[in-house]
């Protein structure tokens, strides 16, 4: 006769349900200090969106592959969404909203409303900060997976370099060839 092994228990078992790990951080987002009381694993883009109500920054996949949320920080461009907002305690966030206000737009707003860089809008703000950021990279010296020449001080801002450095970030319009002359026309490349 064969050896009977025991059945599992399949009975639903109540929950133990835990408060989620609550802290107090500060958040210096488009240069004012914002105190919030989060669950610790609140992301970057949800502190913003919902504790801050700095909508600008987009929701789009959750994953970071769409670069809807993109942000700077440091001058640094990221995807909020993959970021604890525990994790930039000290640091500077720049949102669309701290980029520039009507009436003094920053230069690669003003360029993205010159070429229509937009369509439905929904990904400008991302595409206009890590556009942002990507230029401050390319003034920095750094190369990019298409760069032909890495050890080149200033590699050429050639429209194939622009397309591979903001591969990040996902446009479902396909606004971009007006992204693409937006970029160069902020970035002063003819």
């Amino acid at each position: 006769m064969p050896e009977q092994t025991p059945q599992s228990d399949t009975r639903a078992r109540p929950l133990d349900l835990q408060p989620p790990p609550m802290g107090r951080i500060e958040l210096k987002v488009n240069g004012t200090t914002h105190t919030l009381v989060v669950d610790l694993r609140t992301t970057l883009l949800d502190a913003l969106r919902e504790h801050l109500g700095l909508t600008g920054s987009k929701k789009g996949c959750d994953h970071g592959q769409c670069g809807a949320c993109t942000v700077l920080v440091n001058g640094m461009r990221i995807t909020s969404c993959l970021s604890f907002a525990a994790m930039h305690e000290g640091d500077e966030i720049t949102t669309i909203e701290g980029l520039g206000q009507p009436g003094h737009l920053h230069p690669m707003q003003a360029a993205f409303i010159e070429h229509d860089g937009f369509q439905c809008g929904y990904c400008t703000p991302g595409q206009i900060c890590s556009a942002v950021g990507m230029l401050d990279e390319y003034q920095m010296g750094w190369p990019s997976h298409v760069t032909p020449d890495v050890s080149a001080t200033q590699p050429a801002l050639t429209d194939g370099e622009i397309r591979e450095r903001m591969s990040g970030n996902l446009c479902r319009c396909a606004a971009y060839p007006n992204i693409l002359a937006a970029i160069r026309d902020a970035g002063g490349v003819a």
